[in-house]
């Protein structure tokens, strides 16, 4: 997995190029921590759980089912993340896959069960440029997770800065009027 921290470079990027008008910050708190939430299945490894088996590390938690149900969980919180149900939806459930996907770049582990539970198979892409990180903070805070450190950045935090920047100053005066924003008044004084 890359750190637990770099997951959240797919939802800020894409929360912040967007702007609060279309992503709101309890929107993007919301998607931050369901790109953080599937790595809660290393508690499986305390518990006896396989690392292979379908409930251990990058399994249920890393399927897309999993992102979807998480997205459909912040569609009926939508009032309260300041939302629309289909932004909720779809801001959650991308941040949420995104992690299995970021973890489908790296250079290590049993692969990511994406399609759970149609298939157990795990997967990674053929291309794995991001270096796998250790597991324990002892092991994070070592030559090894220097590497790691920038590793991510290359790989996940610059792309996902030019994402960003793309969003902020290419895509957002797009949106103005879209329906992620919602039409505005127009200002009577016109």
């Amino acid at each position: 997995m890359p750190t637990i921290i770099t997951h959240a470079a797919i939802p800020l990027a894409i929360g912040l190029g967007l702007g609060s008008s279309v992503v709101s910050r309890r929107l993007l708190l919301a998607g931050v921590a369901a790109s953080m939430l599937p790595d809660a299945d290393v508690l499986g490894f305390h518990l006896g759980v396989p690392y292979g088996h379908a409930l251990g590390h990058r399994g249920v938690s890393h399927a897309l089912v999993s992102a979807v149900l998480m997205g459909l969980t912040a569609a009926l919180g939508a009032p309260w993340i300041k939302s629309t149900r289909l932004k909720a939806f779809l801001f959650v459930a991308i941040c949420m896959a995104s992690h299995g996907v970021l973890d489908m770049l790296t250079d290590g582990g049993k692969g990511v069960a994406l399609f759970w539970p149609f298939s157990e198979q795990r997967h990674f892409f053929p291309w794995r440029p991001v270096a796998v990180s250790p597991l324990g903070l002892d092991r994070i805070l070592s030559r090894r997770g220097l590497e790691v450190a920038l590793s991510e950045l290359r790989w996940v935090w610059l792309p996902a800065l030019t994402a960003c920047a793309t969003m902020y100053f290419g895509v957002r005066p797009l949106l103005r009027n879209s329906f992620l924003i919602g039409v505005r008044p127009q200002d009577p004084g016109n």
